[in-house]
């Protein structure tokens, strides 16, 4: 595929299919997945709150992390998480939609970085999230 927007949608596309962690069990939405981007979704539900009444924070990681995944491997070339960090800002809360959007910072040889940003339905930000990836052998789409 020479459109790479056109690729990278097929990606998202075939790798969402698949995704049981991000679709079935925390019920994401895949909303974009763009050369070196993606956005995801997802309404805290009462499954997601903590002993305090609100997101636990491993939901909001796996949100941007899932969102890393899609925009890191959006080139079609099989790539994995090498290591992240998030800072937590503002509590999820029931009910709220929250949304991710990641953006590569970086990509030299097979390294990227990468930002993602979790924010409610306000606009308010959530979390930050920063991802350096790794890309390994095979692609998502056979070529």
């Amino acid at each position: 595929m020479s459109d790479p927007q056109v690729l990278a949608q097929k990606v998202g596309e075939t790798m969402f299919a698949v995704d049981v962690a991000s679709k079935d069990t925390m019920g994401m939405e895949l909303l974009a997945c763009e050369p070196g981007r993606a956005v995801m979704r997802m309404e805290v539900k009462a499954l997601h709150l903590n002993g305090h009444q609100i997101c636990h924070g491993g939901f909001i990681f796996t949100l941007a992390d899932s969102t890393f995944a899609f925009a890191c491997n959006s080139y079609n070339k099989n790539a994995v998480a090498a290591g992240c960090s998030i800072e937590f800002l503002k509590p999820g809360k029931l009910g709220e939609v929250l949304t991710c959007e990641g953006i590569e910072q970086t990509l030299s040889g097979r390294h990227g970085i990468y930002d993602m940003k979790v924010s409610n339905q306000n606009g308010e930000v959530i979390a930050m999230f920063r991802g350096k990836s790794a890309q390994i052998p095979g692609t998502v789409i056979p070529e």
